[in-house]
């Protein structure tokens, strides 16, 4: 077996110089806005590592890679409230996918989705519950986000986070 013919049976592995790779900020900016009786873009919890005020409507809320936080968006016109939107999102490490969101750069997880009042109200009452028991909601498991979530779209009854499920979780990030 010759040089050449070992060269032709061996995989072709292609190396791309580091400038040829698409460059993406290892952080996720939340876009977060205010105007009375139009628009409210705001974060129900969450740890920003870094907060900039653009100016007295607007500001950008920066992550950590796997951060994770809630965002709520309203939005009203002359008639009424328009749309009612919440969203649980992690921050992407730098390598992985992350679907784009409007307002969010580059993008994130979708943990959970909750559109319409009745929706982001139940939602909401979820979140106050936990916090009632006196557990951080940025500590949370992300599988049960992605529950809440996937019960939502079925319409199914929301689960109870319970202090059993959370000191679980917390085993299991120690195994890790």
């Amino acid at each position: 077996m010759t040089a050449r013919d070992s060269h032709a049976n061996s995989a072709i592995v292609q190396t791309w110089p580091q400038a040829a790779l698409p460059q993406r900020s290892a952080n996720m900016q939340v876009s977060l806005a205010f105007i009375q009786h139009r628009v409210n873009v705001w974060l129900r919890f969450g740890r920003p590592m870094r907060e900039t005020i653009l100016d007295r409507r607007r500001r950008v809320a920066t992550f950590e890679p796997d951060a994770v936080c809630c965002r709520i968006k309203w939005i009203g016109n002359d008639y009424g409230t328009a749309l009612w939107q919440l969203m649980v999102l992690q921050a992407p490490m730098p390598l992985d996918g992350a679907q784009r969101i409007a307002g969010v750069q580059p993008g994130a997880r979708i943990l959970l989705r909750a559109d319409g009042e009745a929706q982001v109200k139940a939602v909401l009452d979820v979140i106050d519950g936990i916090e009632a028991l006196g557990i951080d909601s940025c500590a949370l498991a992300v599988t049960y986000w992605r529950m809440v979530g996937n019960r939502l779209a079925a319409r199914q009854p929301l689960p109870a986070y319970t202090m059993e499920r959370h000191a679980a979780h917390l085993a299991r990030g120690v195994l890790r």
